[in-house]
């Protein structure tokens, strides 16, 4: 089923790119943006701060040894909050950057970039709600046994398709592509390539958002 919305801007129908779309056109997004926004440098403030605590969070997770499994846990979801905080915030307010940027890889790379942030919004949308840490996240042993000294090293599980019996028809579209995205890019990899693959790309695409205005 074709996934058609109606533009906030001017009300006619599209079909949205990405999940997030909310307008038909780059015009309408950006006299949306005008005619909502609390200040000209609203967007650029909420990216700025936003990839600061990105980058000290994910920073963290590539140090954190594992040694507490509790506090490993909360790193990587923290690390998944803002990584997706980020990615909406570029969607948002610079997609027309953040699309061409993403242009700039491979078609290979384009679409595992592209997975990796799916499958990062089906682990936001699930971990603490319609699942737990241990449903999505394998800590890996060392040779005596013990926990493996990074939390990085960690890996995401395989997990079972999600209830979306109770989700709109556009919603269970939704979920299910994310949880196809999950399992295609994150599903039996290390968390900190997942995280270093997303911040990296993240980090790209604000430097050229930031830098156009």
């Amino acid at each position: 089923m074709v996934d058609i919305r109606d533009c906030v801007q001017c009300g006619t129908e599209f079909v949205p790119p990405r999940e997030h779309s909310r307008f038909c056109s780059a015009r309408c997004r950006i006299a949306w943006n005008q005619e909502n926004s609390e200040g000209p440098d609203n967007s650029e403030g909420a990216l700025g701060w936003s990839i600061v605590a990105m980058r000290e969070t994910t920073d963290r997770l590539m140090r954190a040894p594992a040694v507490d499994r509790r506090q490993a846990f909360s790193v990587i979801s923290e690390a998944v909050w803002w990584v997706t905080m980020v990615d909406a915030t570029l969607v948002r307010y610079h997609p027309d950057t953040y699309d061409a940027v993403l242009a700039r890889s491979e078609a290979t790379e384009r679409r595992a970039i592209e997975d990796t942030f799916g499958g990062l919004r089906f682990v936001r949308n699930q971990m603490g709600y319609e699942a737990d840490h241990d449903d999505f996240i394998q800590a890996q042993p060392s040779d005596n046994g013990a926990a493996f000294n990074k939390v990085a090293a960690w890996t995401w599980k395989p997990v079972a398709q999600p209830a979306i019996a109770s989700l709109s028809v556009r919603g269970q579209d939704w979920e299910m592509a994310r949880y196809r995205a999950y399992e295609a890019q994150l599903a039996g990899r290390a968390v900190g390539h997942t995280f270093s693959r997303a911040s990296a790309f993240l980090e790209l695409a604000c430097d050229h958002g930031l830098s156009r205005n």
